[in-house]
């Protein structure tokens, strides 16, 4: 064990890591001189801005590599770089660091250093908060600070890829509030045209512009009593973020139109898939925003950083697509959920899930199959030019409502689904187990997509 960590197991189950804060110095490479002292568990380094040490260096993978705090030291672990990782000279996947020790990542060289300060990082000995699951350290660090931070009215914001959990976070920080009984509101930035926003935010009042027919609560009144959470934060144009500020730090709004204000009382959570340091460097982002929001800061990890934890979520959503489609009996092999952990997961939880019910869908054994992994994702193939014409007039339709895409995308979808499941059954004659037979699923998940439609033989004309 290192005489610079210690670990302390507490009565609750949670665990505490006493450590010494270490500093990061680029000693060699286009960011010479740039030092930061760290007292987290875990520190990223890689040409990503998201990393917590961020390099302009070509030769350097997007996380190139981590420094993981534990109770043997400070281990350099190499995250499948492409270039590598050396320590004096040596290439490495993983080591434990020593005082003064250089490494190189492409053409920078970096000095690691223990400084003579302490810090405390506390590990939650739970592995649910609301309806998030993680046993990893990592999520057990951001559990412990959710613990701590939602009884309070303290502003959080939530950082992370698309598709990490980050409206799972707010939900769960709402819940475990003193607020929990008031309503919890969400507000997708990027889903509102941008001059319809501010009404959005702050309401508005009859005639305030063409169209307001009558008066109308925004958000933060809509919130009043309970949680605000404003997602894709880092999508709200520049001219906007003043009032917002203003909002923040008064406490107080003044809906369109109006020369009255009115108080708010509203706990505000917010989540961007961006990095908004970076935005504020390149002036997209207020500064003065950007340090009210971050009071708290929760930087979700992706799902290809967390390998421990896809067991115990695959199980969950194993749970769930067997409940969903009345089955009881598909599992999942040991070979198939070592795949699983080794994938790469661009699509995060979000993408697992996806494909856990696909898999169950699909599958007419009784465990599913990686060859479903990318069912999901765009090929290069070419569309046949009959679904291309059919689906044209589905697209303008979207484009003249002004729908998200991702609304768009999902109507498109069922629109797809209507026409596949009613022309196949309209060809067997309504004999649901032929169908499952031709599309290559089980008869079940036949039985449970007609249900979701609402397709009945009344629909398909079929006696």
């Amino acid at each position: 064990m290192s005489d610079a960590t210690r670990t302390i197991f507490l009565d609750d189950g949670a665990e505490q890591l006493e450590l010494q804060r270490f500093r990061l110095e680029v000693v060699e490479g286009p960011n010479k001189g740039t030092s930061k002292v760290f007292e987290s568990a875990e520190v990223l380094i890689g040409s990503s801005p998201d990393c917590d040490i961020a390099l302009d260096d070509p030769a350097v993978s997007r996380v190139h590599a981590a420094i993981v705090v534990d109770q043997e030291g400070y281990r350099l672990v190499d995250r499948a770089s492409k270039n590598g990782t050396f320590v004096e000279g040596l290439r490495t996947l993983e080591v434990y660091l020593a005082d003064r020790v250089r490494f190189t990542l492409g053409d920078t060289t970096l000095q690691f250093h223990l400084t003579d300060e302490k810090a405390e990082v506390r590990f939650s000995g739970r592995e649910r908060f609301g309806n998030m699951l993680g046993k990893s350290r990592g999520m057990r660090e951001i559990f412990s600070i959710l613990e701590r931070v939602s009884p309070t009215d303290a502003t959080v914001l939530i950082e992370g890829e698309s598709g990490t959990g980050k409206e799972l976070v707010a939900e769960a920080i709402h819940l475990n509030s003193p607020r929990k009984d008031g309503p919890f509101i969400v507000l997708d930035c990027s889903a509102i045209a941008r001059e319809l926003i501010e009404s959005e935010l702050f309401g508005h009042v009859k005639g305030a512009f063409t169209g307001a027919t009558g008066s109308r609560k925004g958000a933060f009144e809509a919130a009043r009593g309970g949680t605000l959470f404003l997602d894709e934060l880092g999508e709200l144009a520049i001219d906007l973020q003043p009032k917002l500020l203003r909002a923040l730090e008064k406490r107080e709004i003044k809906p369109v139109g109006s020369n009255q204000s009115v108080k708010t009382d509203v706990r505000i959570v917010a989540a961007t898939n961006r990095n908004l340091l970076s935005e504020v460097k390149e002036g997209n982002f207020r500064e003065d925003l950007y340090y009210r929001f971050a009071v708290i800061r929760v930087n979700l990890p992706p799902l290809r950083d967390r390998p421990d934890d896809i067991p115990l979520l695959v199980e969950h959503f194993l749970r769930q697509a067997n409940e969903m489609t009345g089955r009881d009996d598909v599992d999942i092999a040991y070979k198939t959920m070592e795949k699983l952990k080794r994938h790469r997961w661009p699509g995060n939880v979000r993408e697992l899930k996806n494909f856990i019910e696909r898999a169950v869908l699909l599958t007419q054994g009784d465990a599913i199959e990686t060859r479903y992994l990318n069912a999901g994702e765009p090929s290069n193939t070419e569309v046949p030019e009959a679904i291309e014409e059919s689906s044209l007039p589905m697209v303008e339709t979207a484009l003249q409502e002004n729908l998200p895409f991702k609304d768009a995308k999902n109507r498109l979808i069922e629109h797809f689904e209507k026409e596949y499941w009613g022309r196949l059954l309209e060809r067997t004659g309504g004999n649901v187990s032929k169908a499952a037979r031709i599309a290559g699923v089980h008869r079940k998940s036949v039985e449970y997509i007609l249900k979701k439609l609402d397709l009945t033989r009344e629909d398909l004309g079929i006696s």
